[in-house]
């Protein structure tokens, strides 16, 4: 049986609890595989409810080829035949499906060690979880590693909080406790891709990235995301030259499709196309493959921030108008009180108005946090205010902002930015 998954008995065959546990196994080491794992567990046992409700679980989370509606009411008409950790498990993936963002919580409260539901409970690149203030994802996880502290599953996703946490030095031991029991976790590989990027760690960073991709992790999903990391090393190191490489090899439509494409391609081309001395980036409309309305009406506010900045680099003010009038008008406090005004402060840089954007955003900057996401990914929000601060020649600011992200790590490319106001 796979490690760092519950050891419960399953209401199944024990050929489709093994082919039940590859799938979810590959679900947790962000590797490919998992649908067909799914499937295969079902055409063994359809009555299997756990199945049931994971497929629509990755249909609703990852927009996966799933009849969603029709998983969940087999996953819970099979339930009531399942032991009581499958019930509570079932019901707690179909309310938090339905929208109840603390039912996946509550469920963990009884069963701390379901490594599953703790996945998707906690924003990574896989989920988007269930909380918007990152100490309370922390809280879930340090209560559920308690439970199986040493798995390699929970290894990993506590490497990442650690590095959110700014305590690097544990954070890299966890990941790399992680990936000598499970080299191919991807979980533990992002912890331990941010502890390079958040530290400096440029060329070690690049160089473990770059070989792990090509070897534990080259049936991982989301390839993208780990090549968006390679590229930011490229970046702050200033090799320009590698950045297009990077991303003529693993980052154009070819390679990325869909909200992969808006968040790692769509940021990386702004922060590429802002950096002093870049010329020739690509067009960022022939990168990014989205359907409209995900640029204009998106599904979450970490999709929002990503919408904006690829709005921005698309020079689309009509665009980040419309985006901004939505998400003004939604129920959900984030678009409105953080998206909105995002894309009214970028849609001010299009228009060539830098002095106003950077007050908007130097106004909304100790919001951003609310968007989710990683430090990394927000930043593109303080690079795009250090760049309206320069277009606009407001360089006392432009060079106390460098200044205090030099003092957080080396940067070449940020000795760039403090180059252009000395």
């Amino acid at each position: 049986m796979p490690t760092g998954l519950s050891d419960r008995r399953l209401t199944t065959s024990s050929d489709a609890a093994s082919a039940y546990l590859e799938g979810a196994d590959a679900v947790l080491q962000l590797r490919r595989g998992a649908l067909e794992h799914l499937g295969r567990a079902l055409a063994l046992d359809p009555t299997f409810a756990l199945a049931h409700a994971a497929l629509a679980l990755l249909g609703h989370e990852l927009c996966a080829p799933v009849d969603v509606p029709r998983r969940l009411q087999a996953a819970r008409m099979h339930a009531r035949r399942a032991s009581s950790y499958e019930r509570s498990h079932v019901d707690a993936v179909a309310r938090h499906i339905e929208g109840d963002r603390r039912a996946l919580v509550r469920h963990l409260q009884a069963y701390p060690d379901d490594a599953l539901l703790l996945a998707a409970a906690v924003p990574t690149i896989a989920f988007a979880g269930v909380t918007q203030v990152p100490e309370d994802a922390w809280w879930i996880v340090e209560s559920c590693t308690g439970a199986r502290p040493t798995t390699w599953f929970h290894a990993g996703l506590l490497a990442f909080v650690r590095q959110e946490q700014g305590r690097f030095d544990e954070a890299l031991d966890l990941a790399t406790l992680s990936l000598e029991q499970r080299p191919g976790s991807g979980h533990a590989a992002h912890a331990r891709a941010h502890v390079h990027y958040e530290t400096g760690d440029h060329r070690a960073g690049l160089d473990w990235i770059d070989a792990w991709m090509a070897t534990d992790g080259a049936e991982t999903e989301n390839m993208a995301h780990y090549a968006w990391h390679a590229a930011l090393h490229e970046l702050s190191s200033g090799d320009l030259a590698a950045v297009e490489d990077r991303y003529r090899r693993q980052l154009t439509t070819a390679h990325v499709h869909g909200c992969r494409s808006l968040v790692d391609t769509g940021s990386l081309i702004w922060r590429w196309r802002i950096t002093p001395g870049a010329t020739g980036v690509p067009a960022v409309e022939d990168a990014v493959d989205v359907p409209p309305e995900t640029l204009l009406r998106p599904s979450t506010p970490f999709v929002g921030l990503h919408a904006a900045v690829t709005l921005c680099a698309a020079d689309d003010a009509a665009g980040l108008r419309s985006l901004a009038c939505w998400a003004a008008a939604q129920p959900d406090p984030v678009q409105s009180s953080v998206i909105a005004p995002l894309a009214t402060a970028l849609r001010l840089l299009v228009l060539d108005q830098p002095s106003a954007c950077a007050d908007e955003l130097i106004r909304l900057r100790p919001q951003v946090w609310r968007v989710g996401g990683s430090d990394a990914q927000r930043e593109v929000v303080e690079e795009t205010l250090l760049t309206a601060l320069l277009r606009a020649g407001r360089y006392d600011e432009a060079r106390a902002l460098v200044d205090l992200r030099l003092d957080r790590r080396h940067c070449r490319r940020d000795e760039w930015f403090r180059e252009a106001v000395s």
